[in-house]
């Protein structure tokens, strides 16, 4: 019967402090893990899809259960699977999981979410789901070479020259808060164009299951150089501020993770941020122009569009482009609105959206889809007005690229709504 004691010593946690534990919660927090390993059922039970370009990833089972979930690793093999992407068994994870920003995080704060696992998690009995990729990228050991180009082992380094916030707010964005799996554009393989500020693409803006991230480098008009330190908090925190107002699946990321970071971190992420240059390399800002405004007022309706929006949008969006703050955001000089890929702002058009559900706010808001009442040609004619009004400067919305994102509508963001 040794060996039963001896199992039974191996399979069991080991003994954490209750600081530990507590750490390990709000690291959690900030990686999202919930959002990702957490499908309509039991919290951290997996099964979600997630959809590449290259097929279809589910999310594994992360609660301690034994048979399906994380119940037999230890913390080395743990720590293996977060920062190098390999399981237990051996088997290559692919990057949906952001192994590759988490390589960045440290040692012990990936015991400290190790910890809160195996504490405060229920383990819950449901089998992992194979995923659905094609070929060649259904062959897992392909992900051997795939790792050497695109894996950067070791936490990340400090910047002896930035200050204490800008380094905590290097290591969140970089690290822990894979910000740049979903802002940072992809290549060939898949692989992110950057892991940080030595590459331009950065933090540049991607696609992601349909929507467009936005870009969140320093450019006046698409990117973050015209919100203040503080506003780039106020929205982390509340999924709103001057600017904008949050959609699709950043009102997951804010629902569920941002707006619980402590006030230091927030501030730290929106340091490190604002030091980040233009990708772009845009040279004007942003110049508000009333012609539109006035011609609306007036019900002026000439140009192509117009009519829809007085009809749709105005109600809540004003005839000045300038919405209501903090509730319905301007669409005059807003970054998703000129991105100069429209496919969120099509997405919101056709299918509508949810705020953040937040603590510092009594309620969410949702603007309704529009696709069920309006033709192809009528949402490109809306979006275009929306893009090239009020000082807006962005090119057109073709009926091509509406008809493209009806046919494939972006995935919905549940945890959000």
């Amino acid at each position: 019967m040794a060996w039963l004691s001896a199992a039974a010593a191996w399979a069991a946690p080991p003994v954490s402090s209750a600081d530990q534990i507590e750490r390990g919660r709000y690291v959690a927090r900030i990686a999202n893990c919930v959002a990702c390993h957490t499908s309509g059922g039991a919290p951290m039970a997996g099964g979600l899809p997630l959809q590449t370009g290259a097929g279809t990833v589910y999310s594994t089972n992360i609660t301690p259960d034994a048979e399906t979930g994380l119940g037999r690793y230890s913390f080395e093999d743990f720590d293996r699977a977060v920062r190098q992407g390999v399981a237990r068994d051996g088997r290559r994870l692919y990057p949906a999981m952001p192994y590759p920003s988490y390589a960045k995080m440290t040692r012990e704060d990936v015991a400290a979410v190790y910890a809160w696992l195996r504490a405060e998690v229920k383990p819950v009995r449901q089998a992992n789901r194979e995923s659905r990729m094609e070929w060649p990228y259904s062959i897992r050991w392909l992900m051997v070479p795939w790792n050497l180009l695109h894996l950067e082992q070791g936490p990340a380094p400090v910047n002896k020259t930035k200050g204490e916030a800008w380094n905590r707010g290097a290591y969140i964005v970089q690290a822990v808060a894979h910000c740049g799996a979903c802002h940072t554009p992809r290549g060939m393989l898949f692989g992110e164009r950057g892991t940080d500020t030595r590459s331009r693409d950065f933090l540049s803006g991607a696609m992601v299951e349909g929507w467009s991230a936005t870009n969140l480098t320093g450019d006046p008009v698409t990117g973050l150089g015209a919100w203040s330190l503080t506003e780039i908090v106020e929205y982390l925190h509340t999924g709103r501020n001057a600017h904008a107002t949050s959609f699709g699946p950043m009102s997951t990321v804010i629902a569920s993770s941002t707006q619980y970071m402590t006030p230091a971190d927030l501030e730290a992420v929106a340091t490190y941020l604002k030091s980040i240059p233009g990708a772009r390399r845009e040279t004007e800002s942003f110049r508000y122009d009333p012609a539109v405004a006035t011609q609306l007022e007036q019900g002026r309706f000439d140009t192509a569009g117009a009519r829809q929006y007085a009809t749709y949008c105005m109600p809540c969006h004003n005839a000045s482009g300038k919405g209501f703050a903090r509730v319905f955001p301007p669409l005059a000089g807003n970054p998703t609105v000129v991105d100069p890929n429209p496919a969120s702002l099509v997405n919101l058009l056709l299918n509508g959206a949810v705020t953040a559900r937040v603590n510092t706010a009594p309620t969410d808001y949702h603007m309704p889809g529009y696709g069920w009442t309006m033709e192809d040609q009528e949402l490109a004619h809306l979006l275009t007005f929306i893009r090239s009004s009020w000082g807006n400067r962005a090119a057109p919305v073709s009926v091509e690229a509406v008809s493209q994102r009806r046919a494939a509508p972006a995935k919905a963001s549940p945890n959000a709504q």
